[in-house]
């Protein structure tokens, strides 16, 4: 089963993930967008860290839902709205509860995908972050690995496709072969679920 504990090492770990591959988010962003998506996401999963640390939320829930809203709070452009609504409709959709599996998290994340869909528009193929989540939440019930991986596939997938979506559609054909920065930091916010541990066994979910 997932605590608090494991969401918070979940949140930290993305942090410590986007520190490392701000500069390469940043240069993929440079391409087909504003050239900032690494360093705003750095701001805003560093504050997420900072505060998790100095009061830490009782359930997987609480950890989320105040991961979202500072996200929404302190990263600039559109992918503070767009991590902010993945989380705090995740969080929400967890509920109260002080437990969960890892077939609870899938259904759940797959709600804040959803909101993230609505909010922004975007469907499979428009080359954002929706093609790296939706795979990952489809393999999530298998086992985190299957996730990590198909958000990294999906994030790769994204090389060959025009934009449709974002700053990066408004360059039409001159967007394909460039990866979307927004799949590959969602890949690496699915990656950090396997780093966060724990094991597959306990995360429970049909094992």
């Amino acid at each position: 089963m997932l605590d608090a504990d494991f969401f918070r090492r979940w949140m930290t770990v993305t942090a410590a993930s986007v520190d490392r591959e701000a500069e390469r988010l940043t240069a993929l962003d440079s391409e087909i967008g504003d050239a900032d998506h690494g360093s705003n996401l750095q701001r805003g999963f560093r504050a997420v860290k900072d505060a998790l640390d100095k009061e830490p939320p009782a359930t997987p829930g609480a950890v989320l839902t105040q991961a979202g809203r500072l996200l929404v709070s302190t990263v600039g452009g559109a992918s503070g709205p767009l991590y902010g609504t993945l989380l705090r409709r995740t969080g929400k959709t967890l509920g109260e509860a002080a437990e969960v599996d890892r077939q609870q998290l899938a259904e759940a994340l797959r709600a804040g995908v959803d909101a993230v869909m609505k909010l922004g528009g975007a469907a499979p193929g428009d080359k954002t972050m929706i093609d790296a989540l939706l795979p990952a939440v489809d393999a999530l019930g298998e086992s985190f690995t299957a996730a990590r991986d198909a958000a990294r596939d999906g994030a790769v997938a994204t090389t060959p496709m025009p934009a449709r979506k974002g700053r990066a559609s408004y360059l039409g054909e001159r967007s394909i072969g460039h990866q979307d920065p927004g799949a590959t930091s969602s890949a690496l916010l699915i990656a950090a679920l396997l780093d966060a541990g724990p094991g597959e066994a306990d995360a429970g979910g049909g094992e």
